[in-house]
């Protein structure tokens, strides 16, 4: 028996506002927010969670990312999410159970000049204040856009810092939206 072929083809097709892939529109988010938050908890995973809590993504799932903004994003305030939805995130977090042991986590949102490029979105989470981890993520975010080639219009950021009690968290993240 003779192996049919099989021919595959991809049909991009521009329609004012969206675009068409074999007639399909990708549902691309559109706008972003910052969100972060820190707390205890009775284990490891109970902080974290209790740190999304804190940062207002507690009762929602989490999609994690990697780390590029859509093209012609717009940064919009935090708002209470669907409970149960299923939300784009990324994000950076720090557990620690060292009693005493500052902990941080930050991301940063790196906004090309050029609207319809890209951005960048980076995490990072150690140990430390929250001012240098925030330093250091930015700093992150402008070495992606200068590898990229793209001129950087801005750079907005935010983090969290914790001091262990028992079992601590640190969270911060860009959640994206529609």
């Amino acid at each position: 028996m003779a192996k049919k072929k099989v021919r595959v083809t991809k049909k991009t097709t521009e329609v004012p506002g969206q675009l068409l892939i074999n007639g399909i529109s990708p549902k691309i988010p559109n706008k972003f927010f910052l969100v972060a938050g820190d707390a205890e908890g009775m284990t490891p995973l109970n902080a974290f969670d209790n740190g999304l809590i804190a940062a207002g993504v507690g009762n929602t799932n989490l999609i994690k990312l990697s780390s590029i903004l859509p093209p012609n994003s717009k940064q919009i305030k935090p708002f209470k999410l669907p409970l149960g939805s299923l939300i784009p995130v990324a994000y950076a977090s720090k557990v620690s159970t060292q009693t005493d042991e500052v902990i941080s986590a930050a991301v940063a949102v790196a906004i090309p000049k050029d609207s319809n490029l890209n951005g960048l979105i980076m995490e990072y989470s150690a140990a430390g204040h929250k001012e240098e981890i925030e330093k250091i993520v930015r700093n992150m975010a402008a070495e992606g856009m200068r590898v990229r080639g793209y001129a950087v219009k801005e750079i907005k950021s935010i983090a969290a810092t914790h001091r262990v009690k028992k079992i601590g968290a640190a969270y911060a993240a860009v959640v994206l939206w529609w």
